[in-house]
């Protein structure tokens, strides 16, 4: 049997040289920025420079270095004092300028306007990013006094309604590590914080197919969730929020039924859309 030798082509050397870049060159100056902004994203407290070089065991002039180009670039942004940081806009314009996003904010928006019609309260959709819920779009209530939350923003999974109703998906055992990790914050004195109390709660979600959330999260504000459970793009969900005084027990019931018809639809319309 003859063996044939094979001419390495031009096209064959760039990709030899593109696959040994990719699998040789660690970038460790990348590397090191997104380890910065993940303990950024991560952490309860605002970090300054000294702390997060303590974190991340980097010497204070690299972080001093790294801090600087990322807030420069408005991928991190400070506090007032100039000491604090957190993650800034442009991680949000970068999401938003996005096709795919943009696509779903198209899908989305007539849907909530549709359950705001209804019920004449702020409905909001938001997606999960590991612990934090950032919220992509929204249709605020018609009253003047009314709950307004800016595109753009985030809230901790562990906190409200829209949290039960991702974590409602995930096993007993996540959960538990996650709260091990995050810890269960006394937003109000309604929050629960403690870990059985916080599954069982997860349980009767999975059971209604909704969360709600009766001032655990903010005082005076209740809101109810349902996730989509969507097989495309990141997990997505939709809650309603409002006044404590405009929202009784039969009111949220009526919400819910609402709210996990259209999300149905919803779930379909932005798997087909993709």
């Amino acid at each position: 049997m003859k063996m044939r030798k094979k001419t390495l082509t031009s096209d064959d050397q760039q990709a030899g040289q593109s696959q040994h870049q990719l699998t040789g060159y660690k970038a460790p100056a990348v590397h090191k920025t997104f380890q910065l902004l993940r303990t950024v994203a991560n952490s309860q407290q605002s970090l300054g420079i000294v702390e997060l070089a303590q974190r991340l065991g980097y010497s204070k002039s690299t972080t001093h270095g790294l801090v600087h180009a990322l807030l420069r670039e408005g991928v991190l942004a400070q506090g007032p004092g100039a000491r604090k940081l957190f993650l800034g806009p442009t991680i949000a314009e970068l999401l938003f300028s996005n096709w795919h996003q943009e696509k779903v904010n198209e899908l989305a928006q007539p849907v909530l306007n549709d359950i705001r019609d209804n019920i004449n309260e702020t409905v909001i959709l938001g997606v999960r990013i590991r612990n934090r819920v950032l919220i992509i779009a929204s249709a605020e209530a018609f009253d003047s006094l009314k709950i307004s939350v800016p595109v753009g923003s985030t809230i901790p999974l562990l906190g409200g309604a829209v949290g039960k109703a991702f974590l409602a998906g995930e096993n007993s055992e996540l959960v538990s590590n996650m709260i091990h990790k995050y810890g269960l914050r006394p937003f109000t004195p309604r929050s629960i914080t403690d870990t059985a109390e916080f599954l069982a709660e997860l349980s009767r979600v999975r059971e209604s197919g909704y969360a709600v959330d009766i001032e655990e999260y903010l005082p005076g504000i209740r809101a109810v969730a349902v996730a989509l459970n969507n097989r495309r793009g990141l997990p997505t969900a939709l809650w309603v929020v409002g006044m404590s005084v405009n929202m009784d027990m039969d009111k949220i019931r009526k919400i819910a039924d609402l709210a996990k018809e259209k999300v149905g639809q919803l779930r379909l319309t932005l798997d087909e859309g993709y």
